[in-house]
């Protein structure tokens, strides 16, 4: 399928893991991508493997001044903005005796106010064509409530309500907003934290068995981003093989 030819897309976190992911994935339908990540490196190797006019650029989605510069880029190199896939997070591990102010802080930062940045740029730039794709990643542990993360569940919770809202906001410009709720996926982000020791456990909690892999996501964010998810908006959609049924 070519379902993104001749749009732009800009994907966050995309240096690797699910972002990356998603990145290649909307890459090989025909977009444009702007692989963007606090990796610079990264985000630049994940446009080179896309090819054609994709690039990458480095971006401290928590900083004002870092995400106005990604968007002056896209503006000057791409002309427009058609698809924004909100991968980028901090995935801590944190016991709540533990929990800081400053950690709290430290997360706070990049999944939520990160998340508010890029879609205050993204959709300023999408209401200009009357037309605009938002998928935002939140997490099935605001359901599940997943221990040793409360900031983390806190901000994911916060993701869906935002989109909700934003959905609400943006619907009149042909702009759709929703959000992946995906489960536990065997990324490098999480291979470098103890939650790479609850795959089994999750597994038995799973209606279908498995460990989940970045590519188990992307279609769901593929369609939600797509011209064919027109009608859909300010909905949650859980991708992670049955582990919460509500």
């Amino acid at each position: 399928m070519r379902r993104f030819e001749g749009r732009v897309a800009v994907v966050s976190g995309a240096a690797q893991g699910m972002g990356k992911a998603v990145a290649l994935r909307l890459g090989s339908e025909g977009a444009t991508v702007v692989a963007a990540d606090i990796n610079g490196a990264g985000a630049e190797a994940t446009a080179r493997e896309i090819g054609g006019k994709s690039f990458g650029h480095q971006v401290d989605i928590g900083d004002p001044d870092s995400v106005s510069n990604l968007f002056g880029a896209v503006a000057a190199k791409a002309g427009k903005l058609d698809v924004l896939v909100n991968v980028a997070a901090i995935v801590p591990f944190v016991k709540w005796d533990e929990l800081t102010f400053e950690e709290w802080r430290r997360v706070a930062r990049v999944n939520y106010d990160g998340l508010y940045l890029m879609c205050r740029a993204g959709s300023d730039m999408m209401r200009k064509n009357n037309y605009g794709r938002i998928v935002n990643f939140g997490s099935n542990s605001m359901l599940a409530g997943t221990p040793n993360m409360a900031h983390y569940v806190a901000s994911k919770g916060g993701v869906l309500a935002f989109g909700r809202a934003l959905a609400t906001e943006l619907g009149a410009y042909k702009i759709t907003v929703n959000t992946v709720l995906p489960g536990l996926v065997d990324t490098e982000g999480v291979q470098q934290t103890p939650h790479k020791e609850a795959f089994g456990f999750v597994e038995m909690l799973q209606a279908i068995k498995g460990h989940g892999k970045p590519n188990d996501i992307v279609p769901a964010v593929a369609f939600l981003a797509s011209e064919e998810a027109h009608w859909i908006t300010g909905q949650a959609l859980n991708v992670d093989a049955g582990m919460v049924r509500y």
